[in-house]
This record gives structure tokens, C-alpha cells and sequence, in this order.
């Protein structure tokens, strides 16, 4: 503004004074003068001679959920808990400054503030089993993401390194009994510049008052079948996502916000709340279209057949994704998974493996008639098999017990050879 209003006066002035100067007008020279001097008026009020810009600046904090003196809750099974805040560092504040200097036009100085702590929060009485999920002002996020170490409560635990570097190794309590988390530099910035409401998702079997090892139900559990057996990338260890063009993609095994695999969240769940268990049946799923056995072909079966993984191709005992048939569909949605893949298959088995499991490939048929086929019911001899049946009612062209049926002849052997692919 001062710019514009001084080099109209200095025109003016240089207008009633007239004449030249090396050719240029009196009015041309008081305009440029009041101009220089109107641009440096500018420049002091609005640009290097301001006051520096502070962003993120915070004068006190307050660390919710601290409360000296509150109780320790007691968990059994699984649940949610907010715990209790106790220790904490001083906060550890940066500051970045940006901007001024001598170019034109000149910027103002920017001093950006941002924020560490480390703190450690209680959960509850005794030696849990594991911490799954973790919430932060209600928003849940990765415990991968955050610098988060968990002490499960053993009458044995030793103290936190970084509380026994900040208070001294004589001063730093271990907390022998109870159930905590720390975390180390926890950066605020992502939460506003300020610590966040946390909550957990907290495990804990049943112990007896000693706390030593119980005979409860997930220290008796010695084998278990891993779920689920559809889902064409599901006991793939990799993560998987499929490639439409144009950089299209989608994920298909990521779904939780551990950013690991669903197969990899799976089996830590097993190693932690089932320490005993040493053996997994490994259920891979085909697919089954009719519960005559001489008519009934087994098949691997696929979502779609367009878009693929490009980390991870699908393809079944040598048919590619291409070749393959697409699982049954109720309107846009698919009623099942489609078979996994054999790489996923191998994947599964090595982690297992190396999770101290003894693994069995647990084979699954799944039947693929909707309502409304038209073909024979074995057991009534109508047209029209229920639907999404069951495997176990697989039997032959006209079942046991009923007029006609094969049973006990070798026409009922050839039905069964047919079925499980050998010559009659």
C-alpha cells in the first residue's frame, strides 16, 4: 500500500517541479523515489522486519488417564482396556525455522514446533498373554508404527532401558506382576502435538493365585485347524495385491492395520494364546458341483479371472487364473473365496515350520450349487440338489436305502473310482 501511495506523491511532487534530468521527466524520478521509499515502508511492516511465525507451539501439556493411587483392574479373557499413565519423560520439544534471509522479496521466518515423549502405561493385574490391537483416540493404528515395547507382567520382567537410562538403574521399577507397555519417543505430531488417548486390546488366560503355568483350556489345546480354507491369496505370508492397470491395485490378504499379511497376524495369535500347541491342520479348499459322486468334479475355482497378482500369480495344480472357473456369485458378490494358491500353500507350510508347528494339508470340498439347478437330488430322485450343500452328503447316483441305488454292487465302486479320479 505504501508503495502505491508514495510513488503517486512523488510523481505529483516531481510534476510541480518540472523539467529533466538526463532526459527523464521530473514526474518519471519522484515516482521512482516514492516507490523505493514506499517498498522499503512495505517490506518493514509485512515482510523481513516482522515477527517470526511459531506453528505447533504449546505452552502446557497434560497427560490424560494419569491418576496416582487409581486401581489395577484384573482381566481374564480378552478385552479392551484404556490403562493408567505411570511414568513418563519431561516432553522433548524441536523447532525448525524456515524462511527470511536476504533474496526478494524477503519471507518471514517460520519456526515450526514439534513434540517426544516416553511414557508407560499399566493395563491391568498378573501376566497376560499378548496385546493385539492398539487404539489411539479411538483410531486404531499399526503397533508396528509406534516404538511400543510390551512387558506381559512375569514375576520376573526387568526393568524398561529407557526408564532405567532416564531414572537410573537403582530407581528404575520393574513392575513385577502387572501388565505394561512403553513407548520410547512417541512422536505427538501425528496426534496434534499432544499425547492421545490409548487403548488396547489385552489377552489373559486364566492363572491360578501363584501365577505359575494353569491348566486352563489354552494351555491344554495341542492342535488346532487354521481357518479359513478359501481366499486366493489368504495363507500367503507375502502381501498380496492385485494389479487392474493403470496403477489400479488392490489388496487382498492386508486387512488389518498391522500392515502385515492376514496369515502372519494369524499365526502370532496362535503362538501367543496357544503356547502348547504343537501340531495345525492347514485346510485348503477346492470345489465340488454335484452330490452324485460319479458326476461330481473337483476343481480349484477363482474370484475373477481378469485382474492378477503380479507379485504373486495365481495358479492351482497347473491352471492358470485364465483357465480357471469362477467361484459362484450372489448378484456382484462372490458366496466363497476362491481356492488359494499354491504358492500361498507353500508359504503357509514354511511358517509354520518354522513356527515349531507340525503341519498336516487338511484337503476341503465345497459344494457350488445354487438355488434353482436343475440337477437330480440323489436322495429324492426330483430334479433340483439343495442348495450350498453340505460335502458329507455326497453319495452315489441314487443314495443308500433308496429305489434304485447302486449300493453294494460294483457299478457303486465305479461311481466311487470316478470320484476320486482313479480307473474303474
Amino acid at each position: 500500500m505504501a508503495t502505491l501511495l508514495l510513488s503517486a506523491a512523488g510523481a505529483a511532487l516531481g510534476g510541480t517541479v518540472g523539467g529533466s534530468i538526463l532526459g527523464v521527466s521530473a514526474a518519471a524520478l519522484g515516482r521512482a523515489a516514492g516507490a523505493t521509499l514506499g517498498r522499503v515502508i512495505d517490506q518493514k511492516l509485512l515482510g523481513t522486519g516482522s515477527s517470526a511465525v511459531e506453528t505447533g507451539k504449546i505452552d502446557k501439556f497434560r497427560l490424560t488417564g494419569a491418576g496416582e493411587g487409581a486401581p489395577i483392574g484384573q482381566l481374564y479373557g480378552r478385552m479392551r482396556l484404556g490403562g493408567q499413565v505411570i511414568w513418563a519423560t519431561q516432553f522433548l520439544e524441536r523447532a525448525t525455522t524456515t524462511g527470511g534471509g536476504k533474496g526478494q522479496p524477503a519471507q518471514p521466518k517460520t519456526t515450526e514446533y514439534s513434540y517426544s515423549i516416553s511414557v508407560a502405561v499399566a493395563l491391568c493385574e498378573g501376566e497376560i498373554s499378548r496385546v493385539g490391537r492398539v487404539w489411539a483416540d479411538g483410531e486404531e493404528i499399526a503397533p508396528g508404527d509406534l516404538n511400543m515395547r510390551v512387558y506381559p507382567g512375569t514375576m520376573d520382567q526387568e526393568a524398561d532401558p529407557k526408564i532405567a537410562a532416564t531414572q537410573g538403574i537403582e530407581n528404575a521399577p520393574a513392575y513385577r506382576g502387572t501388565a505394561y507397555v512403553v513407548f520410547e519417543d512417541l512422536e505427538l505430531e501425528p496426534f496434534g502435538n499432544r499425547v492421545p488417548q490409548f487403548s488396547f486390546e489385552v489377552v489373559r488366560s486364566a492363572q491360578d493365585v501363584d501365577m505359575t503355568a494353569p491348566e486352563d483350556l489354552p494351555s491344554a489345546v495341542q492342535a488346532v485347524a487354521m481357518m479359513p480354507g478359501t481366499g486366493e491369496y489368504t495363507l500367503a505370508t507375502t502381501a498380496v495385491y492385485y494389479d487392474a492397470g493403470f496403477g489400479d491395485t488392490t489388496a487382498s490378504n492386508v486387512n488389518t492395520a498391522a500392515a502385515k499379511s492376514d496369515f502372519e497376524v494369524s499365526l502370532e495369535t496362535l503362538t501367543s494364546e496357544l503356547p502348547q500347541c504343537q501340531s495345525t491342520s492347514l485346510i485348503v479348499s477346492w470345489f465340488g458341483d454335484d452330490l452324485r459322486c460319479g458326476q461330481c468334479s473337483l476343481k480349484p475355482l477363482v474370484e475373477r479371472t481378469t485382474a492378477d497378482a503380479a507379485n504373486m500369480p495365481w495358479r492351482v495344480s497347473g491352471i492358470a487364473r485364465q483357465s480357471a472357473e469362477v467361484v459362484p456369485f450372489d448378484g456382484d458378490r462372490p458366496l466363497y473365496g476362491g481356492t488359494p494358491s499354491d504358492a500361498s500353500v507353500v508359504e503357509a507350510i514354511a511358517a509354520l515350520r518354522e513356527a515349531g508347528q507340525a503341519v498336516m494339508f487338511y484337503p476341503f470340498v465345497l459344494m457350488t450349487q445354487k438355488e434353482g439347478n436343475t440337477l437330480v437330488d440323489p436322495y429324492t430322485g426330483a430334479a433340483g440338489q439343495p442348495k450350498l450343500p453340505w460335502r458329507g452328503r455326497i453319495t452315489l447316483e441314487a443314495a443308500p436305502g433308496t429305489a434304485g441305488t447302486s449300493d453294494k454292487t460294483a457299478a457303486a465302486i465305479s461311481e466311487v473310482e470316478a470320484f476320486l479320479g482313479r480307473p474303474p
